[in-house]
């Protein structure tokens, strides 16, 4: 799907040169210090990517650093210590939408799904989240993901349970949205080639889809977001000035329009390139390092 230009008076929004770049990062730092919704968490430090081990150390230096400005932690995998997460940020009074990570290794698909129940009974989990993307990324067919939501369903009968992929598939497979409890739908404007001016409300058309996909169904926007750096995506231009634009504009959209949004991401992640290209390192409100890479907070 191409954006629409004819959008851009739809909703208004943080416009090209309006406010200096000291504006936008207090603006940023305020509705941080008023506290967003949710923001997608990963404790990878650097040197470090998925399979590998992480403790539970880093995890409270990560989670100490994010929990002034957030309600919300959204995980991604409950193997190689993941499965701390969601239990240490509860020890921090966060809620968590935990995730199991499923692609075409069945094997390790069974150590999610087994890491995610257990994550749940413990009473780590407020809301499920059975894959990620796993049928954009063509790795499962519809019928083997809906098999492992059933199976996750079946054993968390008092758990909301849903699927996180792009907010196009609840529209397009009624059979998956049909079987989750809540809709989880990742918006990204910018893997779409939008131009950072009509960004919102194409966003916001994006979660229309999902929203009517859902038929009342609750619906999370389980992934948005803007890199701060690297090359341009059509007519997608990262850079700190659009990264902190896009965040205020959804931030303001969400709370006038009481959306949950789960912000991506908490840290840049270097090994993200490898799927992305440069601009996969460079999607965090904080650096590799912890830092805050707009604004003294």
């Amino acid at each position: 799907m191409s954006y629409r230009k004819d959008l851009v008076l739809s909703i208004s929004g943080v416009g090209p040169n309006q406010y200096s770049n000291e504006e936008l990062k207090e603006m940023m730092a305020a509705h941080l210090k008023d506290g967003i919704s949710g923001i997608c968490f990963s404790s990878y430090v650097e040197g470090q990517e998925p399979g590998d081990q992480i403790s539970a150390e880093q995890i409270r230096e990560r989670i100490e650093i994010i929990k002034p400005y957030t309600s919300w932690v959204r995980t991604f995998s409950c193997t190689d210590g993941n499965e701390l997460i969601p239990i240490i940020a509860k020890e921090y009074g966060l809620k968590t939408m935990v995730g199991a990570w499923l692609s075409d290794d069945k094997e390790l698909n069974e150590k999610e799904i087994q890491g995610l129940i257990s994550v749940a009974q413990l009473g780590g989990a407020d809301l499920v989240a059975v894959g990620n993307e796993v049928l954009y990324r063509e790795e499962l067919t519809e019928e083997e993901l809906l098999g492992y939501i059933q199976r996750v369903k079946d054993a968390l009968p008092n758990h909301e349970v849903g699927y996180v992929d792009a907010y196009y598939e609840f529209r397009n497979r009624p059979a998956l949205t049909d079987a989750c409890d809540v809709i989880y739908a990742n918006c990204y404007p910018f893997w779409e080639g939008c131009h950072i001016d009509y960004s919102l409300p194409y966003m916001n058309t994006m979660y229309d889809i999902a929203k009517t996909a859902g038929n009342g169904k609750r619906v999370v926007i389980s992934e948005t977001g803007w890199p701060s750096q690297g090359t341009n995506f059509e007519a997608s231009h990262p850079s700190f000035e659009n990264a902190m634009r896009y965040f205020i504009n959804t931030q303001n959209w969400a709370k006038e329009h009481k959306v949950e949004v789960m912000y991506f991401s908490s840290f840049d992640e270097a090994w993200k390139v490898g799927d992305e290209g440069d601009v996969g390192a460079y999607w965090g409100i904080w650096d590799k390092d912890g830092q805050s890479k707009f604004t003294t907070l």
